[in-house]
């Protein structure tokens, strides 16, 4: 009895002592939390090419080219990739340059042509909506700062601009996505600062096409038809002188007759 319960006993001790019982007795690993996912970056925002949208949307090359011999394209890039204001840009066509003589933009100094550039440039975005505010605030500064301003007028819902020499409107929507808004005006903007304020009256308006009365027959259609006062009255005259004559004649001859 006493040896069975000595190996009884001995058989607990090897059976608490063995690795499975000691692997049994561990805790059970605790799972490490999930990691949260990282947000994906916000996709950055799409450059504007100004030289890709003037060579593709019109016949703007003479404008382009004034903008990338002043170095005013660069300047225009940045304002349009890399600010919050974004850019509004008016761009002449080649006609309106062409049409151009006077006063001639060839006699102007390169900083005087670079703020002529800039004069076509506001430092923020505005959609043709938004000029409609701009009629009621007065004189808008450009892009080439200080006395370079123009003014805005919405007749009807287009817009017109005043620089003092130039007096245009807007006629089309070449690009409009913020940050960027590119119109097309009818002429080139020339500013105060630049050629003085000696600005050419405005040429009046053609007077209106007179209603020319009928015309009166000329003496020639009077001449052929007889139907002239003064020729059809001569012919009257003579034939009651020659009544009057025969009947005097006749009254002498009976008068001859009776005596």
């Amino acid at each position: 009895m006493e040896k069975t319960m000595v190996l009884l006993f001995a058989t607990t001790l090897l059976m608490l002592s063995s690795p499975l019982a000691n692997a049994q007795k561990k805790s059970k690993p605790v799972a490490s939390p999930t990691p949260t996912p990282s947000p994906a970056p916000a996709p950055a925002p799409d450059y504007t090419n100004l030289t890709e949208l003037l060579s593709v949307a019109g016949p703007f090359h003479t404008f382009l080219n004034y903008l990338e011999s002043t170095k005013v394209l660069e300047t225009l890039q940045n304002q349009a990739n890399n600010t919050d204001e974004g850019l509004t840009l008016f761009v002449p066509k080649d006609s309106a340059f062409s049409a151009l003589k006077k006063p001639s933009l060839s006699n102007l100094t390169h900083d005087q042509l670079k703020q002529l550039c800039l004069f076509h440039a506001l430092p923020h975005y505005y959609s043709l909506a938004e000029f409609k505010n701009l009629s009621t605030i007065g004189p808008v500064n450009t892009f080439a700062g200080g006395d370079y301003t123009l003014n805005f007028t919405d007749v009807s819902g287009t817009i017109h601009l005043t620089s003092g020499w130039s007096v245009t409107k807007v006629s089309s929507s070449v690009y409009s996505t913020e940050p960027v808004a590119i119109y097309q005006v009818d002429k080139v903007l020339l500013p105060e600062a630049i050629f003085g304020t000696d600005i050419p009256p405005m040429p009046a308006p053609a007077p209106a096409p007179e209603i020319a009365p009928a015309a009166a027959d000329s003496p020639a259609d009077v001449a052929k038809d007889g139907d002239s006062p003064a020729a059809s009255k001569k012919p009257l005259d003579s034939s009651a002188s020659c009544r009057v004559m025969a009947s005097l004649v006749l009254a002498l001859a009976g008068l001859a007759l009776f005596l």
